[in-house]
């Protein structure tokens, strides 16, 4: 059985922009990554960084019978707009045994207290799948970082992948 991470948010741009990297490095290490997202005219984006995309309002209407994921990952944005990503992404961080993860400009104030700054490191070869995502999607970029930053919820163990630490 393979580690499952699922990425909800709004659209392609957003989720290769900010965990392209991640979500690459996350599927080379084996796992199935699948991207829920509500605007996805083109998921070649996705697909080049080896994540399968479905769409988010059919899999929101079958959630109670899709299995739990071993982590979740979430636009911080779609959190504070959608009431069902709310309640999900809050169900796994009081369950305690989702890795949660999400990532954003703007950040809801009531997650303050329930989950920490965490960076990945990204390989070279994510470095450069992102590269070539974010120009299948047609977004100008410069040179890619080395590090993706996120927050994460903290698990009642360590975490099933030890691809994300604390930033400092």
């Amino acid at each position: 059985m393979r580690y499952r991470l699922d990425v909800v948010a709004t659209g392609v741009v957003d989720v290769v922009g900010f965990a392209g990297g991640w979500l690459f490095d996350r599927a080379m290490a084996g796992w199935d990554v699948t991207v829920l997202v509500a605007d996805h005219p083109d998921p070649r984006p996705l697909q080049i960084l080896g994540a399968r995309v479905l769409d988010l309002e059919d899999v929101l209407a079958t959630m109670e019978s899709r299995p739990r994921p071993q982590a979740l990952a979430a636009a911080a944005d779609l959190f504070g707009c959608d009431a069902r990503v709310r309640q999900g992404v809050l169900q796994a961080l009081d369950h305690g045994v989702t890795e949660v993860t999400l990532w954003g400009e703007d950040w809801p104030a009531e997650l303050d207290e329930s989950v920490g700054l965490v960076q990945h490191r990204l390989s070279m070869a994510a470095q450069i799948f992102k590269s070539q995502a974010l120009a299948a999607a047609a977004v100008p970029h410069g040179s890619i970082g080395h590090t993706e930053t996120f927050r994460s919820g903290l698990l009642a163990w360590p975490s099933v992948a030890a691809d994300l630490v604390p930033a400092g």
